[in-house]
């Protein structure tokens, strides 16, 4: 527990995973953050992290959505301004927060952005309609692979299969996702695989076309040989340096300028 007399630290990190995934996915980000010096939040969504992925069904976007308020929430008790990374579905959610919490969130760091999927289900994809059909059928949806080397014993990023619900569920907040860009226009630093096959390469550059974020302010890095667990893949010493140096950019930025 810390101790709440203390003056707040002007900054602190939210770690938001992504769709069917355990903390292992991102648990790589929270050591090198903490050595920054600053307090660091990495909640575990509902109906994630459980021994089956049963605990999906019936979940909805607006529980994980709760979830990453509430510790939003606690993380400003400590932190005057929160800078929010997600991966793939939480970069969905960070974009909700940076919407709700004006004022309140310094910048996001999107990392592998859920915007367009491969599935050819998804939104915007041709058979999107067929979505609500598909999950009245097939109840249980298998999960492949998706990282090109396994670097981290013991890393086991997400589900090895999802209930169906919770994939409409899902889409619902990519749908709503997409209506938010227009209204956020803080720092964006968006980093993204050219190999990917659960999130289309080019959901880094819709993302970065329409949110309102002045260009000056907004950038992409792309990775060469990852696949979509990006911080369990072959690169992802690679993304944890370019993220740090992100944030002790926008720390140090922010310190001038106070």
């Amino acid at each position: 527990m810390s101790e709440r007399h203390n003056a707040p630290n002007p900054f602190g990190v939210l770690i938001i995973h992504g769709f069917t995934a355990t903390l292992a996915s991102v648990n790589a980000l929270h050591q090198p953050l903490k050595e920054l010096g600053i307090p660091v939040c990495m909640p575990q969504l509902a109906g994630h992290g459980a021994q089956s992925p049963e605990a999906l069904r019936g979940v909805t976007w607006e529980a994980w959505m709760a979830d990453a308020v509430r510790a939003f929430q606690e993380l400003r008790v400590e932190a005057e301004h929160v800078i929010v990374i997600g991966h793939s579905m939480g970069a969905l959610i960070a974009l909700h927060l940076a919407f709700r919490y004006k004022g309140q969130v310094d910048s996001l760091v999107l990392v592998a952005p859920a915007i367009k999927l491969a599935s050819l289900l998804a939104p915007g994809r041709p058979f999107y309609f067929a979505a609500p059909i598909v999950s009245r059928i097939v109840k249980k949806w298998e999960l492949k692979t998706d990282f090109t080397e396994m670097r981290s014993e013991g890393c086991a990023p997400h589900y090895a299969w999802v209930p169906t619900d919770a994939i409409v569920s899902f889409f619902e907040l990519i749908e709503r996702s997409m209506l938010l860009l227009g209204d956020i226009d803080i720092p964006v630093f968006i980093l993204h695989n050219r190999k990917e096959s659960t999130v289309l390469p080019e959901s880094a550059t819709i993302l970065y076309d329409k949110i309102a974020t002045d260009p000056s302010e907004k950038s992409i890095m792309w990775l060469e040989r990852s696949d979509h667990q990006t911080f369990c893949d072959c690169e992802r010493e690679k993304a944890i340096s370019a993220i740090i140096e992100y944030v002790s950019g926008r720390i140090s930025r922010k310190t001038i300028s106070v």
